[in-house]
């Protein structure tokens, strides 16, 4: 970007800022007024994409604050993407380091589950692997292979209750969410993502297949933290999320 397209975008998204230079009506004078026009425009519509993307923070905090954060959120972070289906994935950082918001410590987890969510929603599809590959696989094999994952299932690790939190402002009758972290496994087996809170232990099996480790060291590494490890829970709600999409039984270390 040239210092010219710098200082209109930066114009763009800063209510204080001049009109650009430049910028003129067909008489030659400023088009100040229409300039603030598509200024106010374009900040309704990344406030907007803001507000389909986080409607738990937006509850959360409030009508009026949210879109008094988004201000300054999309002053520091205008948008890399023509696609504003993805605008917002600074959010979590953003909360994290946003001073008047630092007694709520727990919105910048919730932001990355929304964010996870949305991820979900336009991922790719993909078929889901029987259970009964499972049942039938050596022990061996299966102690030796890596898993494969439907490209929308992501991990959310978090000291609090996420999806507690999540689910209590964002469906009807549930109940409050109890004082405790928790591990949520996003995943769409059909339409629309489902979010599943993990048993103990199934964040860090979990994670571990995520970055490529066979069963066997992913269980050991699980085991050794939480030695009552619910295998067969967890592979259930791996199962019923349609989130396991193969095996691998490659011969690479």
């Amino acid at each position: 970007m040239t210092g010219g397209q710098s200082d209109f975008a930066q114009a763009l998204l800063d209510p204080a800022a001049p009109t650009p230079a430049g910028l003129t009506n067909p008489d030659g004078a400023p088009a100040t007024r229409r300039f603030n026009v598509y200024r106010n425009n374009v900040a309704a519509s990344l406030t907007e994409a803001l507000e389909t993307a986080f409607p738990a923070i937006r509850k959360l905090i409030g009508e009026e604050n949210f879109k008094a954060i988004a201000g300054v959120y999309l002053r520091k972070h205008p948008p890399s993407s023509p696609l504003m289906m993805f605008y917002g994935a600074d959010m979590p950082g953003f909360l994290a380091g946003f001073e008047p918001l630092q007694h709520l410590a727990y919105l910048p987890d919730v932001a990355r589950l929304e964010l996870a969510l949305r991820r979900a929603y336009h991922a790719e599809d993909a078929s889901p692997l029987p259970p009964q590959v499972f049942e039938t696989l050596p022990a061996d094999r299966l102690m030796g292979a890596r898993v494969g994952f439907a490209p929308a299932v992501q991990l959310v690790r978090s000291r609090y209750p996420v999806h507690g939190i999540w689910s209590y402002n964002m469906e009807d009758g549930a109940p409050k969410p109890a004082p405790r972290g928790e591990n949520v496994l996003v995943s769409r087996p059909d339409y629309d993502p489902v979010l599943t809170t993990l048993a103990p232990g199934g964040g860090t099996f979990l994670a571990a297949l995520l970055q490529g480790q066979r069963f066997a060291a992913a269980l050991d590494a699980t085991t050794a933290q939480v030695p009552d490890f619910d295998l067969t829970g967890t592979l259930g709600a791996l199962f019923a999320s349609a989130a396991i999409i193969r095996l691998d039984e490659d011969t690479t270390p």
